[in-house]
């Protein structure tokens, strides 16, 4: 059995638990998310906290427990405050800006990268340099920081490239004339 799942999961005022059919919603002060739950689950809301519990014992409904808990605790914590990542860019000529709902990004490809920003995600860009992704869905803000990021991750040579803010480049020291 899941140590986490087994973790009842508080539910705070002003933030609403509905189930209905497989579908949980909780709606909060910033919004409201949706998660289909697992048929090897069940969730149980209560006066206060929310309740899951394995239906079976076999490998799928165990690893499935303690994901749908941690799922649902993000998305409790999310409608109250939302998840926050920020991105540094770091080069000569490397910035971005942004075009209407999307993110241009200039990292030293032959063509400006244009990224288009979801629904649910806004956007913020300081000094052309630092980029402030922010959104109740902690997986939705997560995977487009991580697009960000891949169309040029940081190089250990002179470090340039995209990274979280606060992330450490391990860097390398180049080549030495030969003697």
């Amino acid at each position: 059995m899941s140590r986490i799942g087994k973790k009842p999961i508080t539910v705070p005022s002003g933030v609403n638990v509905k189930v209905a059919g497989e579908v949980l919603t909780i709606a909060g002060p910033k919004g409201s998310l949706d998660l289909k739950i697992r048929p090897e689950v069940d969730v149980a809301p209560a006066e206060g906290s929310i309740t899951v519990t394995a239906k079976g014992n076999d490998r799928v409904s165990r690893s499935m427990h303690g994901l749908t808990r941690t799922l649902i605790s993000n998305m409790v914590s999310g409608v109250q405050n939302p998840f926050k990542k920020s991105l540094e860019i770091t080069g000569v000529g490397y910035r971005a800006e942004m075009v209407g709902k999307a993110i241009k990004l200039q990292v030293g490809l032959s063509h400006d990268v244009i990224h288009p920003i979801p629904d649910g995600v806004t956007c913020t860009i300081d000094k052309q340099t630092t980029v402030h992704l922010e959104s109740i869905d902690k997986a939705l803000v997560g995977q487009v920081a991580a697009a960000l990021r891949a169309y040029r991750p940081c190089e250990p040579y002179k470090g340039k490239g995209v990274k979280y803010v606060g992330e450490r480049v391990r860097r390398k020291e180049g080549k030495t004339g030969a003697a």
